[in-house]
């Protein structure tokens, strides 16, 4: 049973990016740790998140394909089964922050858009606020993801330019 939120469920106003985050890559139980605080983001982050965060992170996407996501990660398909068969390992470090950062967004977008649904398909929509660009494209690299968190924001508080 995905922990994602479904296309039906409106987010919680009191649940931070940083709690869904953590509920799109499996919580408490599949990351061995409470995710509080940006520091606790980090540290799971250095230590490894376990290989079965990620799919669970891809069983609980609704509208976009595997193909996309490990495109968004910079993974390969091989490497995807590989973490998928051995789910206790951790990822490195790299692979882990790309994980998060794309967990987060989506979290981020999740609140803004009200559900998983809706912020999966502007992630995969080209956004005029990023130069035509589909977010989701731009979630390989750190300024990249910036630029993806900035224009969310700026669409939160209804600044679109």
């Amino acid at each position: 049973m995905p922990t994602a939120l479904d296309e039906s469920t409106e987010t919680s106003a009191g649940q931070s990016s940083l709690q869904l985050a953590t509920e799109l890559l499996g919580g408490r139980r599949v990351l061995h740790r409470q995710v509080a605080t940006e520091e606790d983001a980090h540290e799971l982050v250095l230590r490894g998140i376990p290989a079965e965060a990620m799919a669970k992170l891809f069983a609980g996407v609704l509208n976009l394909s595997a193909t996309v996501l490990l495109a968004a990660f910079c993974v390969s398909e091989r490497s995807f089964a590989r973490r998928k068969a051995a789910p206790k390992t951790r990822l490195p470090v790299d692979e882990g922050e790309r994980l998060w950062r794309f967990a987060e967004v989506l979290a981020h977008a999740t609140r803004v858009f009200g559900s998983q649904g809706e912020a999966e398909r502007w992630l995969d929509r080209p956004a005029i606020g990023l130069d035509h660009r589909k977010p989701i494209d731009l979630l390989r690299t750190h300024p990249g993801t910036r630029l993806v968190s900035d224009y969310l924001t700026r669409i939160e508080h209804g600044v679109y330019a």
